[in-house]
């Protein structure tokens, strides 16, 4: 009977080796199949090697347009010995002149006066100022030319009413956003093209954007042979040769890009 105890308690004890050792093998199969599954994910999903620098350069765009917009300053100067004489001779002639402007098509909205000035002239000795020779008035008309071609004979109008300053003629275009919008494009090109030429030669790929600045140049060039203070008798022949010409518009940005090592 002893016997037979013992012979059962050995086969129990097998038993339970054997059992213990299915679970020891399961759990090393378990646990291999779990690291070749993480493997597998690192190796398929491989991150792109971008470095902590960048490359930076500058785009430039330009694009010319006709313009469509003229502002024209012209000037009264008026000099008096009597300070009431100086202020009504040179109101008379702003009037006149504004007269003449509406008469050549000019909305009044397009005209405006600016810059008076009044103040006596002193007339001197051996011992300096000796007392007041007279009084200056002087004041200015502001015109916005819808129609560029009417330039020269706005002018000439002005002139013949009595204005006896030119002091600029400045040609633009009235709604500039798509020639700007133009030159931004060019620009923006303009740097991706030397981004990827510079990328290209220094073996490294280029990234995504990081920073964007913007210049925009607004131009407003005068009329050469027209600056401040331009007497009647040598406007005559400057006026006739008033050319519009064409407008540059340009753009410059600067642009960072990350790089991408191989």
């Amino acid at each position: 009977m002893k016997s037979d105890t013992n012979k059962i308690s050995r086969l129990g004890g097998l038993l339970l080796v054997l059992l213990l050792s299915g679970l020891i093998v399961s759990a090393c199969t378990v646990t291999s199949k779990e690291s070749a599954g993480a493997t597998a994910v690192t190796e398929s999903e491989p991150a792109a090697n971008t470095s902590d620098g960048g490359i930076t350069v500058v785009g430039r765009g330009e694009t010319f347009g006709q313009p469509d917009r003229a502002n024209v300053t012209v000037g009264v100067d008026i000099f008096a010995k009597d300070v009431n004489a100086a202020t009504n001779d040179n109101e008379e002639i702003i009037e006149a002149i504004i007269t003449a402007l509406k008469d050549q098509g000019i909305a009044p909205e397009d005209i405006q006066t600016s810059n008076y000035s009044l103040w006596a002239e002193q007339f001197y000795g051996d011992n300096g100022p000796e007392g007041i020779a007279g009084y200056r008035v002087s004041n200015q008309v502001n015109i916005t030319i819808r129609n560029i071609d009417n330039v020269s004979e706005v002018l000439t109008a002005a002139i013949d009413a009595g204005a006896n300053n030119i002091y600029g003629v400045y040609f633009s275009v009235a709604e500039p956003a798509t020639l700007e919008t133009e030159a931004r494009e060019l620009a923006i090109a303009n740097a991706r093209e030397r981004a990827e030429s510079l990328a290209e030669l220094s073996g490294v790929g280029l990234g995504d954007v990081r920073i964007i600045s913007e210049v925009v140049s607004q131009p407003a060039f005068p009329q050469p042979g027209l600056g401040g203070g331009v007497a009647y008798e040598m406007a005559a022949d400057s006026i006739n040769s008033i050319a519009p010409g064409q407008l540059s518009y340009q753009v410059q940005v600067q642009v960072t890009y990350d790089l991408i090592q191989p």
